[in-house]
């Protein structure tokens, strides 16, 4: 099944003609985390994504690897990705989750999945994406909560 998962991921990446429109945004991303994100388009529906984020008095750095196909209107796009993640915690009592209040070093792979409309007018993106992850070292664990608004200027 993972085999014909990855096959699916790899025809359909290279399968859709242009998708976006324009080269890079900058901009906020505000959800459970909050942040900063850059996405560069590296050719014409294939893109990598910064995001560094904030969250239990701490911080992630997450890189991704995305694929964009246009939907109807022309300026609506769906995508999506993998990557991965770093993130340092500092711990505190009463957490809801964490049984200690322990600092941490996390290190883990993501993936996105989102839609997003560009206002060539003024000229911003904005997006809406679920991105899970996966802690592989440090506090391990899924994380499925990761939902997001971004505001982007695109140029």
């Amino acid at each position: 099944m993972l085999r014909f998962s990855i096959l699916i991921v790899f025809i359909c990446s290279f399968s859709f003609g242009k998708a976006q429109d324009y080269q890079t945004g900058i901009g906020v991303r505000g959800g459970l985390s909050n942040g900063i994100t850059v996405k560069h388009f590296i050719n014409s529906n294939q893109a990598v994504e910064g995001i560094l984020t904030s969250r239990w008095r701490g911080f992630n750095i997450t890189g991704l690897f995305e694929i964009d196909h246009s939907l109807s209107p022309e300026r609506l796009h769906w995508y999506y990705g993998v990557g991965g993640h770093v993130g340092f915690w500092n711990g505190y009592k009463n957490h809801p989750w964490f049984k200690d209040d322990r600092s941490y070093t996390v290190i883990g792979v993501d993936a996105i999945l989102g839609l997003e409309y560009n206002i060539e007018e003024i000229p911003v993106n904005i997006s809406l994406d679920w991105k899970p992850a996966f802690n592989l070292i440090g506090y391990q664990g899924f994380w499925g909560d990761t939902f997001a608004l971004s505001v982007r200027y695109i140029f």
